[in-house]
């Protein structure tokens, strides 16, 4: 009897403590605050990083929308791609990956990404990976539509502010599929 009430106890405790706990994926979140740091003297275009973007198969069939990208490690050095999509090709249909060269200034461990989607037809990214030589490769995991006109994405750095940083340093970087 008193093994069993324990074990009542332990479910219990467990159903409240699974309750309460935070999750571990979290959604992209809008950043209407985020700006691109448009300071281009340190580094620009020394590290080549390879950016991974699959597009999600509930998303629409292709998307002519632009699409930028933003990503950077906690001290502030900012990565932007200002258009990764092309038109004319067959980038971002449903259910592909796309692969781009992006080049800009070498950054610490990757810890934020933001894109940002500009025209009608939308668009619903799956993940984005991001593999650079002083960076572990990091996994971004969207699975939600962009909204139009802001950036959106995520932001895991835990000490300095990627977006606003007066030390920090970007690259209007290139980026070629």
């Amino acid at each position: 009897m008193l093994i069993k009430a324990v074990h009542y106890l332990l479910y219990f405790a467990c159903i409240y403590v699974l309750s309460h706990a935070e999750p571990i994926i979290s959604q992209p979140q809008s950043f209407a605050s985020f700006k691109i740091n448009n300071d281009t003297t340190q580094n620009e275009g020394s590290c080549v990083y390879t950016v991974t973007i699959s597009t999600s198969c509930s998303s629409i069939s292709a998307t002519r929308d632009r699409i930028s990208l933003a990503f950077g490690d906690a001290y502030g050095i900012q990565v932007y791609a200002p258009r990764l999509d092309d038109p004319w090709s067959s980038t971002f249909e449903r259910c592909s990956a796309d692969s781009f060269r992006v080049k800009g200034p070498c950054t610490h461990q990757i810890c934020y990404v933001y894109l940002y989607r500009t025209g009608r037809d939308g668009w619903k990214p799956d993940t984005v990976k991001i593999f650079g030589y002083y960076s572990k490769p990091v996994t971004f995991y969207f699975r939600a539509f962009l909204p139009g006109g802001i950036w959106y994405g995520f932001n895991y750095c835990s000490s300095a502010s990627s977006s606003s940083s007066s030390s920090s340093s970007s690259s209007s970087s290139s980026a070629s599929k």
